[in-house]
C-alpha cells in the first residue's frame, strides 16, 4: 500500500501509470472500506478514510460533495417529515380550539361519504364485481322474443333446444332450466318446495362446484337414471337447519325416492330463486312424450358459454341465421304474426338489468349530497379562514411561503375529510342489512354486497379528493396584504375574491338541491299516484296461498275439483269466515301467466301468430265476489256451470271494448282450438291491475274453475277473523283432507299490494332521505354566509342606520342579498333538472319528468327554507347599535 501512496504523491505522475495501477487501486480501496466498515465505521466515513490513506485528493473531494448532497437531501427529508409532523399538530390544536366548525364539518362530510360509501358498495356488488361463476363473462343467456304479440320472452321447447345444441359452432355448451313447485316428504310435514330442473351440466357449464357432495353426472339426466337432488345453499340453512349430514339422505317427490347428493355455495340464481335442484328426467311434466316431441311446447330457459375466441356479437349473428333457417323449416311453430326472433345477452347483464336504472340513480343522488356537503364545509373554511387571516398573514411575514401554507390548509383539510370518512364508513355498515334487503327487489345479486377492499379504497379517494378540495378552496392571502392584515382589526376584513367564492358555492348548492328535490319530488308524486291507484279489486281481510295437490295423487280433473269441493265445504259456514275461492291466480301474485289464442265467432280468421289474445284464468263462481270485482253487464258463473255443462267465459272490460267496441260481448262465442268448441261470453266484470300496478291492465278471459281446474292453484278466503289464525285454520283442514299436503306462500292481499309497492316507497324514501339531507346543508350554508357577511358589515349597517336607514329597511336589504343567491341557484338548478330528470322518466308512473306542478312545489319550498335560513341573521342585522357599531374598529 505504501508503494501506492508514494505513486500519487509523485507530481508529473503520467496517466499510464495512473491506469496501469488503476483497477488495483479500486482493489485495495475496496479491502480498506470494507476493513473500516467491519470496524465500525459507516460506509462513507469508512470510503473517505480509504481514499485519505491513498491521497486520492480528487476522489477525496467528489465523494465529499456526494456526502454533502445526500445530507442535504437526508437533511430535506427530514424537515419535511418534521414539518408535516408540526403541521398535524397544528391543525389538531386549531380544530379543537374551534370545536363547533370541526363538529358540523366531521358530522356534515360523515352523511355525504356515508351515503356515497353505502351507494358505491351496491353498485360494486351488483354492476362492477364478476359473477360468482367461472369465467362468468363467457355466460349468456338465450331469449326468444315474439314482439309483435308482446311477449318479450316465449322461452324454448325441448326439440328447439336439440336444434341450437347440435347446430351452434359459437356457443360451447347450451344447458336447460326450469323451474315448478313440488312436494317433498320425509322430514317432518310436507313441504312445498321450489325445483330447478336442469340439464346434467348444468352446474359445469355455470362453473358453480357445490360446497358439499357433488353436481350431476353426465347420464343423470337421461330416461331411467336414478333421481337424484342438489339443495339450494339458503334451503339447507333455513329449511334443514344445515344439517351437515343431509348429503346421503333421501327423500319421496314425485312418488319416487330422490337422494341428495350436494349442496350449493350461496350464488345467485337466476332467473329465479329455488330450493333445490333435479334432473331433466326426474320431472314428469319435462320428460313426458308431448314436451319432448312438440316444438310449441316451450318451457325451458337456456343458458350457454361462449366458445374460445368467440365474442358475444358473434355468437348473435350465428343464432340470428339458426332462427331464420328454423323459421323456413317449421313454419307453423313460428307463425309471422308473432315476430319471432332469438337474442344472446350477457348473463351478467340479464342479471343487473332491473337494478342498474335505480343504483346508478342513487349513486347520482349521494355524489350530488356529497358536492353539496363539500360545498357547505368550504364556505365555512372560507369563513374561519377570514377570521385567521391575521394569523396566516403573520406567518407567511416569517417567512413561510404559499406552497408552506397551502399544506397546512390541505393537513386540516385531510384530517376533518378522514374523521368524515370514518363517520361515513360506519354509517354505511350500519345500514348494509337495510341495503341488501332493498338491492335484493331488483336483483339476485344482492348478497354479494359487502364494505370490500375496493369499497374502501372508494372511501379512502373520496377522502383525499375531498381534503384537496377544502385546501385549494380557500384564498390564501398575498405578501401584498400583508400590510393591511397585520394591522389591529385586519382580521376581520374579508376580500371581495373571497366573498365571491363563497357566493358561487352557496348558488351551486342551491343549484345541486334543487335538482336533488325535483327529482324527490317526482319520485314522490308517482309513488302517490300508485298508493291512489284503483287496482279493480278490494284487498281487505282477503287471505290469499297458494295450494299444489301432488301431481302423482291428484291425477285427473275429478281428483282435482273433489278435493277442492271438500275445502270449501269444510269452510263454508264457519265464524269468520264470509267467502271462499279457488282460481288459477290472483291478482299482483306475477307467477303464472297462461296465454290464449283464440278466435271470434263470425269474424274472419287472422293471420297465423296475428289472432286475438287473452290472458287465461281459472275461477270458481265465488271468486269476484271475494275479491270485490264488479260486474259491468251480464253475470258471474254459478254452480250450473260445472264440467259437463257448455263452455261459457267471463271477459274483462280491456278485451270486450277492443274486440267488440261499444257492442256489448255478452252472448258472443269464441273458441281457442280453431272452431272445434265454441265458448259462450256471459259477462263482463271490470279491469284489474293483474302482474303489477305500473302495468296497464292485460285482455282478460275467465273460465270456471269447474271446467278448467289446475292443480296448482290459489286458494283465498275473505274473512271478519284474524288473518294468522284463519291461515291456521285452513292449514288444519287441508292436512286433514290429505296429511301429505302443505300450504304455501300465505299473506292477505293487503300484504301483497304492500309487496308491489315496496320497491318504488324504498327508492322514493331513499331520494327523499338524501334531498331532505341536502336541503337542510344547502340552507345552514346559505344562513352561514349571511351570518358571516351581516359580521364583516356590522360598520356599515351601524353608518346606515345612523343615517335613518330603519330596522325593516336593513331586514329587507339583508334578506334580499340572500335570497338573490338562491334565485339565481334556482334558475341553474331548474334548467339542470329539466335534463337530467328526463333520464328517470322510465321510474315514474303517471307523472311527467318535466311536470310543472313539481318544478313550482319544489322551488316554492327551497325559497321558503331559504328565506327562513336568512331570517335570523338578518334580524341579527337590523337589532345593530348604531354607537356600538360605529365605535367598533
Amino acid at each position: 500500500m505504501s508503494a501506492f501512496r508514494r505513486l500519487f504523491r509523485l507530481p508529473g505522475s503520467s496517466a499510464n501509470v495512473a491506469r496501469d495501477v488503476g483497477s488495483e487501486l479500486g482493489f485495495h480501496l475496496d479491502m480498506r472500506t470494507q476493513e473500516l466498515i467491519d470496524a465500525g465505521m459507516g460506509p462513507q466515513a469508512a470510503r473517505l478514510a480509504a481514499l485519505q490513506a491513498f491521497g486520492d485528493l480528487e476522489a477525496i473531494e467528489g465523494e465529499c460533495r456526494d456526502i454533502a448532497a445526500r445530507g442535504a437531501r437526508e437533511r430535506a427529508r427530514r424537515d419535511t417529515m418534521l414539518g408535516l409532523a408540526h403541521d398535524l399538530r397544528f391543525a389538531l390544536r386549531s380544530l379543537r380550539k374551534a370545536p363547533g366548525f370541526t363538529l358540523v364539518a366531521i358530522l356534515t362530510l360523515g352523511l355525504g361519504i356515508g351515503a356515497n360509501t353505502a351507494v358505491f358498495s351496491m353498485i360494486r356488488g351488483v354492476l362492477l364485481r364478476p359473477l360468482p361463476y367461472e369465467d362468468g363473462e363467457r355466460l349468456v343467456y338465450l331469449k326468444q322474443p315474439a314482439p309483435l304479440s308482446g311477449v318479450a320472452n316465449a322461452q324454448f321447447s325441448v326439440p328447439e333446444l336439440v336444434d341450437y345444441r347440435e347446430r351452434s359452432r359459437g356457443l360451447q355448451s347450451i344447458v336447460e332450466y326450469h323451474s315448478m313447485p313440488f312436494i317433498l316428504l320425509g322430514q317432518g310435514e310436507p313441504r312445498r318446495v321450489q325445483t330447478g330442473v336442469v340439464s346434467a351440466n348444468y352446474f359445469d357449464v355455470l362453473g358453480v362446484k357445490p360446497m358439499m357432495g357433488r353436481a350431476f353426472r353426465t347420464g343423470e339426466d337421461q330416461s331411467g337414471a336414478e333421481p337424484v337432488l342438489v339443495l339450494s345453499y339458503a334451503f339447507w340453512q333455513n329449511r334443514l337447519g344445515g344439517d351437515p349430514g343431509i348429503v346421503g339422505r333421501t327423500f319421496e317427490m314425485n312418488d319416487r325416492i330422490h337422494t341428495v347428493i350436494g349442496i350449493l355455495p350461496p350464488v345467485p340464481q337466476y332467473p329465479a330463486e329455488n330450493d333445490i335442484y333435479m334432473p331433466s328426467s326426474s320431472c314428469p311434466f319435462r320428460s313426458s312424450s308431448f314436451t319432448t316431441t312438440t316444438r310449441t311446447a316451450r318451457l325451458l330457459h337456456l343458458f350457454g358459454r361462449l366458445g374460445p375466441g368467440v365474442t358475444l356479437a358473434q355468437a348473435q349473428s350465428e343464432l340470428a341465421g339458426l332462427a331464420t333457417t328454423m323459421r323456413a323449416e317449421y313454419p307453423a311453430a313460428y307463425p309471422s304474426g308473432r315476430g319471432f326472433s332469438i337474442e344472446a345477452a350477457s348473463l351478467h347483464d340479464e342479471l343487473t338489468k332491473q337494478a342498474k336504472p335505480t343504483l346508478l340513480l342513487l349513486l347520482g343522488t349521494t355524489g350530488f349530497v356529497l358536492l353539496i356537503a363539500c360545498a357547505n364545509i368550504a364556505n365555512l373554511t372560507l369563513a374561519r379562514l377570514v377570521r385567521r387571516s391575521r394569523e396566516m398573514a403573520l406567518r407567511a411575514a416569517l417567512g413561510a411561503d404559499r406552497a408552506r401554507l397551502f399544506r397546512q390548509m390541505l393537513v386540516e383539510g385531510s384530517l376533518l375529510a378522514l374523521a368524515g370518512g370514518v363517520l361515513g364508513l360506519a354509517l354505511a355498515a350500519g345500514t348494509m342489512r337495510l341495503l341488501t334487503s332493498f338491492a335484493a327487489r331488483f336483483t339476485p345479486r344482492a348478497a354479494e354486497i359487502s364494505l370490500d377492499g375496493q369499497v374502501l379504497a372508494f372511501t379512502l379517494v373520496v377522502c383525499m379528493l375531498t381534503g384537496l378540495v377544502f385546501a385549494v378552496l380557500p384564498a390564501l392571502p398575498s405578501r401584498a396584504n400583508l400590510v393591511s392584515a397585520l394591522k389591529e382589526g385586519g382580521a376581520a376584513t374579508s376580500g371581495g375574491g373571497s366573498h365571491r367564492v363563497r357566493a358561487a358555492l352557496v348558488v351551486a348548492q342551491v343549484a345541486v338541491s334543487m335538482v336533488l328535490m325535483v327529482g324527490a319530488g317526482l319520485m314522490l308524486r308517482s309513488l302517490l299516484a300508485l298508493q291512489a291507484l284503483d287496482p279493480g279489486f278490494d284487498t281487505q281481510r282477503v287471505l290469499t296461498m297458494t295450494l299444489d295437490l301432488n301431481w302423482s295423487r291428484y291425477t285427473t280433473n275429478e281428483l282435482v275439483l273433489g278435493f277442492h269441493d271438500q275445502l270449501h265445504a269444510r269452510l263454508a259456514g264457519q265464524p269468520g269466515v264470509m267467502a271462499t275461492a279457488s282460481s288459477l291466480t290472483f291478482p299482483l301474485d306475477g307467477h303464472r301467466r297462461i296465454n290464449v289464442n283464440f278466435a271470434i265467432e263470425g269474424q274472419p280468421p287472422a293471420e297465423a301468430g296475428a289472432e286475438p289474445l287473452g290472458d287465461l284464468r281459472s275461477a270458481t263462481p265465488e271468486y269476484f265476489q271475494t275479491l270485490g270485482i264488479p260486474l259491468v253487464t251480464g253475470r258471474f258463473f254459478t254452480a250450473s256451470d260445472g264440467p259437463n255443462s257448455p263452455g261459457v267465459a267471463v271477459v274483462n272490460q280491456t278485451l270486450a271494448q277492443r274486440y267488440w267496441g261499444k257492442e256489448t260481448a255478452v252472448g258472443h262465442r269464441i273458441s281457442a282450438d280453431t272452431g272445434k268448441t265454441w265458448i259462450t261470453i256471459v259477462g263482463v266484470v271490470g279491469d284489474v291491475h293483474h302482474y303489477s300496478l305500473e302495468s296497464e291492465p292485460s285482455e282478460e278471459v275467465y273460465l270456471p274453475f269447474s271446467q278448467v281446474p289446475f292443480r296448482e292453484s290459489s286458494f283465498l278466503v275473505r274473512t271478519s277473523a284474524d288473518p294468522g289464525a284463519m291461515a291456521r285454520r285452513i292449514g288444519e283442514e287441508v292436512l286433514s283432507i290429505d296429511p301429505g299436503q302443505p300450504l304455501a306462500n300465505i299473506q292477505t292481499l293487503e300484504e301483497v299490494r304492500g309487496e308491489a309497492l315496496a320497491s318504488p316507497r324504498l327508492t322514493t324514501s331513499l331520494l327523499l332521505m338524501f334531498a331532505l339531507l341536502a336541503l337542510c346543508i344547502t340552507a345552514a350554508g346559505l344562513g352561514a354566509v349571511v351570518a358571516f357577511s351581516v359580521s364583516q358589515r356590522t360598520q356599515e349597517i351601524g353608518v346606515r342606520m345612523a343615517l335613518g336607514a330603519g330596522r325593516a329597511e336593513v331586514l329587507g336589504m339583508v334578506l334580499r342579498e340572500g335570497l338573490q343567491l338562491v334565485i339565481i341557484g334556482l334558475a341553474l338548478g331548474i334548467a339542470s333538472a329539466v335534463l337530467l330528470t328526463r333520464l328517470m322518466s322510465g321510474l315514474l308512473y303517471q307523472v311527467e319528468a318535466t311536470d310543472p306542478i313539481t318544478f313550482a312545489g319544489m322551488a316554492l319550498v327551497l325559497v321558503l327554507i331559504a328565506a327562513a335560513a336568512c331570517l335570523a341573521p338578518a334580524r341579527r342585522a337590523s337589532a345593530v347599535d348604531p354607537m356600538v357599531a360605529l365605535r367598533a374598529t
